[in-house]
């Protein structure tokens, strides 16, 4: 039984200090309930006093009816504290009401008895709270009866802690990077690694899985074995996921690209991102980290392994796993199992954490406790730690003693739920850190989440209730989150420092404790996973997709006293989408939310209803496409929390917005359609944090309203500026009087003309100065010839981080009697040093700016210089910045002088966006060729006279000994890369764009070795991708006809002129895919493929002079892929597949000559993906039995000449998954037998086939489909009832004009299934609910 109600005495202390409040008894006077509410406080003080009781019997599990009546007690509380907040509601909204109708003068005569009125509304809001007011209590007698029956007595307290708990005291040492007890695992797994990467004679990608129980240090030894520096030397490229219990490959294939190559696509589709990864990693030697996978079949790891495949010998994969049949799924080698720590290891961890030492010395008086504590932690390092952060503040004998002697340990390690350690930790936090704490187990695992996202979240949910002058509720929530922290029951993520996690143990204790109170929903899909959502859950979030449909949320309308309503980690934010029932039918019912999100799903509109949440304190819209809020939203008078960010499409806030009277964070970021602020933002006075304020073009710009808003904090950002008339409106806003905002940005809009006057711009800033303690200041736009005089005296003595952007006419700090120079004048005069604490320094668009002075002295914590498009900038760059970590410079002069050795080793260098050293037309940059040495990535752009790279005339490449990749682009006089020479050995990626001049790479000179018998010595030694795309005039690589075995990757496209690649290819050659497309001239292959053992991949398209394999050669036998398209002289390929048993995927289309006559043994049995666009060859498929390929998963199939009637006669496999069927003249009817054994099928798309259909199965189509394309369906004018499944997430029609005035009419049917479709494309008008 889960220990699920230790947070109760919190809650009734909230509830006992809300029946007691000043406010509530004056509502209660006036209403005449004053004797009902104090029976309720004398009751609920009896029900405190034995609460300790109750729960004790409830941990020994002595009574399932003492479980009962805590789980009715809670209950019973959270509908207390609905009906009182419905009262404190009711009050405000009536305040309110009279406030806007009558002067203050007359105000107090004004407020009525809420409840006494005769209005329809009055009578009704008076049967409903008197109907709830008998009801709670009537369950408050039941309760105080049966606590006698059950003989629950008062006792002692027996928390150390109050409800407030007391302050941490610092320890000397915190050091979460500290490992102990680890060496010999490290220095073993090391080893074992060294001799994957530099001895295996193993050609195959090594899998080492790291197995271990939850909690014993698997994530921190692959950590360690990730950032050493060995490690560093042994691998290419590195990469770490996290997969985690959710498996999604699509979310970790592309976390692994997007760790080695930044720039990639952010694609969802499995196929390209697999493909983009394969590319990635082909050649190189890699090391990758997949940490904590649970997911133990075969299958779904054969398909995330996949591109792994492609990486050179001595790559690495490691897995770090709990489930013994993970490590046997995915091992190549034996499994690491990792053990528990020795005592004294333990004892280190424990008292670093507890005392800030590494053992007992400095405190001898708590060893004996300590050590015994310890050895009930049993080796697990999580367990050490976050029972010595429950012990870090306290320093004395009794306290240890108590934890070391609590019966909790016996009790849990009796039911075996969780590790006692953890429990015990949970058991002593004080009460409320335990319902701060059980809430957070609504967090999926590995999810990573902010510390003010979190603390939000709980002050939504009345988690934090500040006592009189105590913190505010965001500090004291702060307060909470670091004191978890301390505990190790958050840990800092591993990829972003201001993220946070819940070790997956700790995870697991959240869901202990919080019971059936809260429920998180972990499959992305349906939900299926999980079974039926408890009935009592007052908190759910769920996974969110793409598409979230009906079923998902089937179960949630009997949720009505639901509190939270928590999407999360939906996968691409603004193009997900919901199903309308969720709008329209299931949120109305959930009158008691207090928290809302909706964020990133493809939403155009709120429904009114909204305003009917009247309980609602936190709702978020961020990357909806929603235009507008509804007037009803300032009906929400209880929110503390809206945010709007990236609502690319609002265009304004609702008119009476001033009445959210409680709302404390306002997030509108990237809202850039918004063109002005609401009226009387100034009655925000609660107003916390506001991103942006956005001035408005009317005569008055509101910035005065700012004035009011006396606790702002965090970053301000204010736009358009160029709106305000009169200056003197900055001293309005009082900027200097707000301390605790400590980022500003102002800006101006672009495209302000240039007639303008703009010298008013100067006295407003002047007026407009900050509070001391800012630390970011970013300028844009501003026109006027002088920055304010604030801005370079020391009154800014904390700023770190400076942004000056489009200031076209600024260069200069105020006094400076050059605009074109920046020198000792912005830096100050020696003295005053007004950024010393400066640490990032951004210019833009400084389109006059002509020289730096050097005056670097004043930046010596400068860490990162940016300066992008200052055209006329020339000279020297300051060239002693010793703190410098990063610099990028784009579209400067190509007179600036850029000395890279005179930056700090470290240094990390980007010119014109590309990291590594670029040289292009634009901005030449003019490089001290001894800081080349090093250079590992070269790039060539637009260099408008260059003909070669390497040659003997002046001006020559200088030789680059560590080159690995090369990439020439947009260079229209090169003739070849080298002249007489070759390429440098080291060059691992060579990558030729858009050069339309270039005919060969490389013109050997007489003394290159040529190419021997294995092809050795040619273009490069160690070359492993080659990639030549648009270059019109190209002939061939390289003099001698011949390329070395190294390559791994072949891709030419666009090359029309082309007319041979090489003589052949030599059957020890590493290549694995060759890319052709639209080569028109190209004629053959080089000879050899057939025998080539790594090949798997083969693309051929738009050359039609190619004949692929002639005289019959065998495809190779290791092909797993196979695409020809439009290729018209390719011959009798079709005739040879069936002997091709790798095979997987195959694609013909427009290839006439590919089948001479279908042969008797068909296809390849074992293709999971078949695309064909071939009259013939689908005729002699149909005739064969597609039905034989059973493990096919997608089939595309065209057949422009079929004389198939029903859909039936197809004898399709039931594998299938994806189908789509294009161009069948003749077919009439899709008859349900056809789709009887599809039973696994999620999309269908039928396409150019709809001349005879005029309806779809009346019986309905499969319930697995999820996706749904019709195109060119003339003559279908609807959708059976039964025919689309409740499981249909998508639904695309086009070019079907009957089918969609049908949809006209249905979508506004209530209850419709094809009304509650997430996703719904018609004719290309995008229906987004």
């Amino acid at each position: 039984m889960p220990v699920g109600e230790l947070f109760l005495a919190a809650f009734l202390q909230v509830l006992f200090d809300r029946l007691a409040s000043p406010e509530l008894l004056a509502f209660a006077r006036r209403e005449g309930l004053k004797k009902k509410l104090d029976k309720w406080r004398k009751m609920l003080s009896m029900i405190q006093k034995v609460l300790d009781d109750a729960e004790e019997k409830e941990l020994h599990a002595q009574s399932t009816a003492v479980k009962e009546w805590l789980e009715d007690l809670k209950d019973l509380a959270y509908d207390v504290e609905d009906i009182l907040d419905e009262f404190a509601t009711e009050a405000l909204r009536c305040k309110l009401k009279v406030k806007n109708q009558a002067s203050t003068s007359k105000v107090r005569n004004l407020i009525p008895a809420y409840f006494s009125g005769l209005s329809p509304y009055a009578i009704m809001l008076r049967t409903r709270l008197e109907s709830n007011i008998k009801d709670i209590t009537t369950r408050f007698k039941d309760l105080v009866a049966r606590k006698g029956e059950l003989n629950l007595k008062e006792l002692v307290d027996r928390r150390s802690e109050k409800i407030r708990g007391t302050e941490l005291a610092p320890t000397s040492v915190v050091n979460e990077a500290r490992v102990y007890g680890r060496e010999g695992d490290k220095k073993a797994l090391l080893d074992l690694l060294k001799w994957q990467a530099q001895e295996s004679v193993d050609t195959q990608v090594s899998v080492i899985p790291i197995l271990g129980m939850g909690g014993i240090g698997k994530t921190t030894l692959a950590q360690l074995i990730y950032n050493d520096q060995e490690v560093e030397s042994l691998f290419d490229l590195k990469a770490w996921a996290c997969v985690s219990e959710d498996f999604d490959a699509v979310r970790v294939t592309k976390t692994i690209l997007r760790s080695i190559s930044p720039g990639s696509r952010d694609d969802n589709d499995l196929n390209l991102l697999q493909i983009g990864l394969k590319e990635a990693l082909k050649g190189k030697k890699f090391l990758v980290i997949l940490d904590d996978l649970w997911n133990d079949r075969y299958h779904d790891w054969t398909i995330l392994f996949t591109p792994f495949e492609a990486g050179a010998p001595g790559s690495v994969v490691i897995v770090t796993t709990r489930n013994r049949e993970v490590a046997n799924t995915t091992r190549t080698t034996e499994a690491y199992q990792l053990g528990l720590l020795s005592n004294d290891d333990s004892v280190s961890i424990f008292t670093q954490h507890a005392l800030g030492a590494k053992d007992f010395s400095s405190h001898p008086h708590l060893k004996d406790f300590g050590q015994e504590i310890v050895r009930k932690c049993e080796g697990l390092p999580l367990a050490a730690k976050v029972l010595g952060g429950l012990l870090r503040s306290k320093q004395d004998r009794d306290a240890w003693e108590e934890i070391l002697n609590s019966e909790i340990w016996n009790i849990l390690e009796q039911r075996r739920e969780i590790v006692p350690a953890l429990m015990l930790s949970y058991y002593h936090l004080p009460s409320h850190l335990k319902r701060c704490f059980a809430y957070c187990s609504i967090l999926p695992k590995d999810y990573e989440f902010e510390e003010k996202e979190v603390v939000l979240l709980w002050m939504a949910e009345g988690l934090i209730q500040p006592q009189q002058k105590e913190k505010e509720m965001e500090d004291l929530g702060s307060k909470y989150f670091q004191d978890l922290l301390a505990r190790s029951f958050f840990q800092q993520s591993n990829n972003k420092k201001s993220r946070f996690v819940m070790h997956d143990l700790i995870n697991d204790l959240a869901k202990s404790v919080a019971g059936n109170t809260c429920f998180r929903m972990e499959d992305r899909v349906e939900g299926s996973k999980q079974g039926s959502i408890f009935k009592k859950a007052r908190h759910v979030s769920y996974l969110g997709y793409f598409h979230d449909g009906f079923k998902k949320f089937e179960a949630f309308s009997e949720l009505t006293w639901l509190r939270t309503f928590l999407p999360l980690m939906l996968p691409q934010l603004g193009w997900c989408y919901l199903t309308s029932y969720v709008s329209l039918e299931l949120l109305p019912k959930l009158q008691c939310l207090r928290v809302l999100s909706l964020k990133g799903y493809h939403i155009t509109k709120i429904s009114n209803s909204i305003g009917d949440l009247k309980h609602l304190r936190y709702l978020d819209l961020s990357y909806t496409c929603i235009t507008s809020l509804p007037e009803s939203t300032t009906t929400l008078y209880n929110l503390q929390t809206l945010l709007l960010e990236h609502c690319a499409c609002l265009e304004k806030l609702p008119s009476t917005f001033g009445n959210l009277v409680n709302l404390r964070h306002l997030n509108i970021l990237q809202a850039r359609s918004l063109k002005e602020m609401p009226l009387h933002i100034g009655k925000l006075t609660c107003l916390r944090t506001l991103s942006d304020f956005i001035v408005g073009e009317d005569c008055c710009s509101g910035l005065k309203e700012l004035g009011s808003l006396s606790y702002l904090r965090g970053r301000l950002s204010i736009s358009k500026l160029e709106n305000v008339i009169v200056p003197e409106d900055a001293r309005g806003m009082n900027l200097s009087d707000k301390p605790k905002l400590d980022g500003l940005s102002l800006g101006w809009s672009e495209d302000i003309d240039d007639s303008k006057d703009r010298t008013s711009e100067k006295e407003f800033l002047n007026l407009l100065q900050p509070h001391k303690v800012l630390k970011e200041l970013t300028i844009r736009c501003y026109g006027a010839t002088e920055f304010p005089t604030w801005l370079n005296r020391p009154s800014l003595p904390y700023l770190v981080f400076l942004t000056i952007e489009n200031c076209k006419k600024v260069l200069s700090i105020a006094g400076m009697a050059s605009m074109k120079s920046m020198g000792p004048e912005v830096c100050g005069d020696g003295l005053s040093q007004p950024f010393r604490s400066l640490e990032t320094l951004n210019f833009k668009n400084m389109v006059e700016w002509e020289n730096w002075s050097p005056c670097e002295a004043f930046f010596s914590n400068l860490r990162e210089l940016s300066i992008k498009n200052c055209p006329k900038l020339s000279g020297n760059l300051p060239n002693h910045l010793p703190s410098l970590e990063n610099v990028e410079i784009d579209g400067c002069c190509r007179k600036l002088m850029v000395s890279i050795s005179s930056f700090p080793d470290r240094c990390k260098i980007k010119f014109e966006g590309s990291e590594g050293v670029s040289f292009e037309s634009q901005m030449k940059v003019l490089i001290t060729m001894g800081g080349l040495a090093n250079v590992q990535k070269l790039e060539v752009d637009g260099c408008m006279e260059l003909t070669h790279l390497w040659s003997n005339a002046v001006g020559s490449f200088p030789h680059l000994p560590s080159l690995r990749h090369l990439q020439v682009s947009d260079c229209p006089k090169l003739v070849s890369l080298v002249a007489k020479g070759q390429l440098p050995p080291t060059l691992k990626e060579l990558s030729i764009r858009d050069c339309n001049n270039i005919q060969i790479l490389v013109e050997e000179d007489d003394t290159a070795n040529s190419c021997g018998s294995n092809g050795d010595n040619t273009i490069s030694h160690d070359l492993q991708d080659l990639y030549i795309l648009n270059c019109p005039s190209l002939k061939s690589l390289i003099s001698s006809g011949e390329l070395p075995t190294t390559p791994q990757t072949l891709r030419i496209g666009s090359c029309p002129k082309l007319e041979s690649i090489a003589k052949e290819l030599h059957h020890n050659s590493l290549l694995k895919s060759i890319d052709i497309y639209y080569c028109g001239n190209l004629k053959s292959l080089p000879t050899g493929i057939h025998s080539l053992g790594h090949l798997s991949n083969i693309r051929i398209e738009g050359s039609p002079s190619l004949d692929f394999l002639p005289d019959g050669e065998l495809l190779p036998a290791n092909l797993t892929r196979l695409d020809l398209a439009r290729c018209e002289k390719i011959q009798a390929v079709v005739n040879r597949t069936h002997t091709c048993t790798s095979l997987q995927a195959l694609t013909m289309g427009e290839c006439p000559r590919a089948l001479v006559c279908f042969p008797e043994e068909g296809f390849p049995t074992n293709l999971t993906s078949l695309r064909i666009d071939d009259s013939s060859i689908a005729q002699g498929l149909f005739e064969w039995g597609l039905h034989r390929i059973t493990s096919l998963k997608v089939l595309k199939i065209c057949d422009g000449t079929s004389h198939l009637v029903s859909f039936a006669e197809m004898k399709l496999p039931s594998s299938l998954i994806e189908l789509k069927m294009v161009n069948f003249p003749k077919l009439e009817y899709l008859s349900p037998e056809g789709f009887r054994n599809l039973t696994s099928l999620q999309g269908l798309c039928i396409s150019n086939c709809e001349k005879h259909i005029a309806s779809l199965p009346k019986k309905g189509l499969p319930p697995s489909l999820r996706r749904l394309w019709i195109t060119d369906g003339k003559k279908l004018t609807s959708f059976p009832t039964n025919c689309l499944p409740p499981s249909l997430l998508t639904l695309c029609i086009y070019r079907c004009p009957l089918l969609v005035e049908w949809w006209k009419k249905e979508r506004g049917r209530e209850g419709s299934t094809i009304a509650r479709i997430p996703h719904v494309d018609i004719d290309e008008d995008l229906i987004g609910k």
